[in-house]
This record gives structure tokens, sequence and C-alpha cells, in this order.
């Protein structure tokens, strides 16, 4: 096995596997996989075209029982700074959203230990009544709902669609390997309980994305598992329409010993995503953590899509990165990138 023919597979559209990934990512060099992933993008995607959404990231709670060594947002339960956002405070941004053309909210928040299920239907309904798609609750959320309310993921799913929630955000992924999970959150769920919260949500019709925050404690062999996993499920339901991948944010967490990971690096693993999930239409470029200027040059290493505006974002800003950019902006950096702009919704149809 070396890295021409491997080259040559991801070229001719043949499912590279998990050994070939690895190699390429162990291997190959900046330039070799920057040509790989930008082949297979332009042959996905044909048209110069570079999506974006409008969006904000309402995070309804800081407060939060998972104590996660990488997260510099959460509040421990007995944190006097600790809030919960009032339904007056959610009107108030969803209004200024919809205000700057914003299509849907992105709903998440810390596990906190005593709000019931109904106060999250409740929510939904009171977000719903402003007529925007609700894009919320990670995994890890789901399956803290579920172990409160006593009810199977599916019966939780359920109920939360049936009081609004339109898709599922692939947050809380971070590395879908139990070894780093139980280092890094051991009081998150496992892999499997995540994989097995979006293939129920896939099954009710709903779509989610997929994410992966990489450059901690895993090993390159460990961000293969990772993406291997979630091209298994999506061969089985279809149901992500897309893949980011963004680094680990170190300041301010009890992993801040960490180096921070390079734009190198991060061009690397977004290029190396887009050559081995061949089902995933669209892969995200991360501007909150890697700054505009490498996030264009991320539309050369496989990415077609710019994710969102972030009208507002706060578990990233807590971690000391503080990147803002408005719509205008993107669209001048896709332009100067040689693409066109559109604006998307969650489902990748064109505003």
């Amino acid at each position: 096995m070396d890295l021409q023919r491997i080259t040559e597979k991801g070229l001719a559209g043949e499912r590279l596997t998990a050994e070939e990934g690895l190699m390429l990512l162990e291997k190959a060099d900046l330039y070799q996989l920057g040509f790989l992933a930008n082949a297979i993008r332009r042959r996905k995607h044909p048209e110069p075209v570079v999506t974006y959404v409008v969006d904000r990231n309402i995070n309804y709670t800081d407060i939060c029982i998972s104590a996660c060594k990488f997260c510099a947002f959460f509040k421990a339960p007995e944190d006097q700074a600790g809030s919960v956002l009032s339904f007056a405070e959610l009107g108030g941004k969803i209004k200024e959203t919809k205000a700057l053309g914003g299509t849907q909210i992105l709903l998440q928040g810390g596990l906190h230990p005593d709000k019931p299920l109904k106060f999250y239907e409740e929510m939904l309904r009171f977000i719903k009544g402003h007529g925007i798609h609700i894009h919320g609750f990670s995994p890890p959320e789901i399956c803290h709902f579920a172990t409160l309310s006593g009810l199977p993921v599916r019966e939780v799913l359920i109920r939360l669609q049936q009081a609004g929630l339109d898709s599922i955000p692939g947050g809380g992924a971070e590395i879908l390997c139990d070894r780093v999970r139980q280092e890094t959150a051991p009081r998150k769920c496992l892999s499997e309980a995540w994989l097995g919260v979006m293939e129920e949500a896939h099954g009710l019709g709903m779509r989610t994305t997929a994410t992966m925050m990489f450059g901690h404690l895993e090993t390159l062999a460990e961000r293969i598992e990772h993406l291997a996993r979630i091209r298994a499920l999506q061969d089985k339901t279809g149901g992500f329409t897309a893949f980011i991948p963004w680094p680990f944010q170190p300041d301010n967490t009890a992993l801040s010993y960490l180096p921070k990971t390079t734009a190198f690096q991060y061009l690397r693993m977004l290029a190396l995503s887009r050559i081995f999930l061949d089902n995933i239409d669209n892969i995200q470029a991360s501007w909150v953590t890697q700054g505009p200027k490498i996030a264009q040059l991320s539309l050369f290493f496989g990415a077609n899509d710019f994710g969102s505006t972030m009208i507002e974002e706060n578990v990233v800003a807590a971690a000391g990165v503080g990147f803002r950019l408005s719509e205008q902006e993107i669209r001048a950096l896709v332009q100067g990138a040689g693409c066109v702009p559109r604006q998307r919704r969650m489902d990748y149809s064109l505003v």
C-alpha cells in the first residue's frame, strides 16, 4: 500500500479503508492532501458555490454536571454565577436573529441537573412561536434528558420533535472513541450512545450534522476510528447533512497545558475528512476557531461550506478565541477565493 495508489483510489471515487486513511494522515504532505480533497470536493460540487447559514448559537444555560476537561464555558451547579436564560431573553435574541435575516437557531446548553423534560418542551414551543427553524440539543443533552426523565431516547426525541425540534447538531461527539471520552469527559455519553441518538433521530426523519473536536488526547488512529464510525452510520441512515471538524482550544480549560493545533494541522485534518467521508456531501470550514484567512484557504482543502454567521457564540469564546464575521465579510471571503456565496438552510436548500 503506497500513497500513490491511495491517491489514485481517492481520485477514482473508490472508498478508502481505515488503514489507508491513517496512512494518508501520517505520511501524505499538505499538498497531496489538499490536491486530493479539492479534487473530490469539485467532483461532488462542480459549481463553485460556497454556502453559509445565518443563525445564532443560543446557549440556554451554562450550568452543567458534565465538567468536561476541554470546556471553558460551563459552571458547576453550585456556582452562583451559573444561569438559565429566561423566555423573555430568548425572545429578544430570536427577534434580533430574524431581523438580521437569520433562518435558524442553534440551541445548545449545559447538562442541567434538575430541569424536567417539560421545561425543554415549553422552550421549544416558545421558540417555534417565532416561526424559526430549531437546530437543537446535541446527543449528550438528549441522553441527559432521557436519564433524568427515565424515558427511552426515542420517546424523548418524539416529544421534542412534537414540541418543535427540527434537526440536531453534531456537538458532543468530540472523539468517538471511549478511551478518549472517559479521559476527557467521563460523565458524558459514550460513543455508542452518541451514535444511537443520531440513528434514532434519522429514523424519525430529522436531519443532523456530525462533528469532531480533535487535537487533545486522541491518537491519529482514534481520529480515523471516529471518521469510520460516522461513515458507517451514514451508510445506514443517510441522515447527516454535513461534517464539521474543528481543533480543540485549550485556553482556560483543564487541558490548557496542551499545545494549540496549528493551521497546518487543521488543514490536514479537514482535507482528510473530505477524502475519507465519501458519503457525506458537505464539509464545513471552522472560521470560529481558525479565523477568516485559514477558513478561506479551507475552500481549497475540501470545504464547500462556510458554516454559520454566528450572530452569537459563547463556548469557543470562553476558551479565549474571539473571531467574529458578519454575513458581508463571509460573502467577501468566499468571493475572494473565486467562489459564489449562497445563503442556505440547515438541509442545504438555498435561501
